[in-house]
């Protein structure tokens, strides 16, 4: 993929290239770039009446240029402020408003349909959903955390039932965040395989003393070699 580089102060900063699929990460980092530029205001103003600086507004729409295909900024050159190059942008990948919607109820359809699976791990699972959060999220659809937590309780396997049932009794849905979530399934997933490791441990050694003890009784058998 190429990247252009460019010097923040001392940070140095890559632009990433936009593609078909990789809109909402493209549009997270240019975003966050261009805020350490100080320019992000050229896109998204904090007072609409207070008119964005000319040079700002170059040095934004230079930084968009910087990590876009030349068939999106053939598409876009009749432009003339960032903030509509930014909103061309978001239409051409995001596509028009009924697109968008669609877009929006598969994606929702893919989270409410989302489980994890037996051999998965929770930072993976956790992965898993915060992409489809992010990117639902990203089309200016609301998430509410205290939905995205229930949901991750309801989506975790059986062996999770106890914390679970636990967290519903006990703890607030409502003002528990994903991250207090994915902390104590972990810890719990932690203790699930300590407790996993101690059996099968145990497990081992039993075979090997009932080795020890059938190699006794075979020996006791085998007739004896005269000196």
């Amino acid at each position: 993929m190429d990247v252009n580089k460019v010097k923040g102060g001392s940070i140095g900063l890559s632009y990433p290239m936009l593609a078909k699929s990789n809109y909402t990460a493209w549009a997270l980092k240019m975003k966050v770039f261009m805020q350490v530029q100080g320019v992000w205001t050229a896109v998204e103003q904090n007072d609409p009446k207070t008119p964005v600086e000319e040079k700002s507004d170059k040095v934004a729409m230079a930084m968009i240029y910087q990590g876009i295909p030349e068939e999106v900024l053939l598409s876009i050159a009749e432009k003339q402020t960032t903030k509509d190059v930014w909103e061309a942008i978001k239409t051409l990948c995001q596509g028009a408003d009924r697109v968008k919607k669609a877009r929006i109820q598969t994606l929702k359809s893919e989270f409410e349909a989302l489980s994890m699976k037996e051999s998965e791990q929770i930072d993976d699972f956790h992965l898993r959903m915060n992409g489809l959060v992010t990117n639902i999220r990203a089309l200016g659809e609301e998430m509410e955390e205290a939905y995205i937590v229930k949901k991750f309780l309801r989506a975790v396997p059986s062996r999770f039932l106890q914390i679970t049932s636990t967290m519903e009794q006990f703890g607030n849905l409502e003002t528990m965040s994903v991250e207090e979530t994915v902390g104590s399934l972990k810890a719990h997933e932690e203790l699930i395989k300590g407790k996993t490791e101690t059996n099968e441990s145990q497990l081992l050694l039993t075979k090997e003393e009932w080795e020890n003890e059938k190699m006794k009784i075979i020996n006791c058998y085998l007739p004896r070699r005269s000196g």
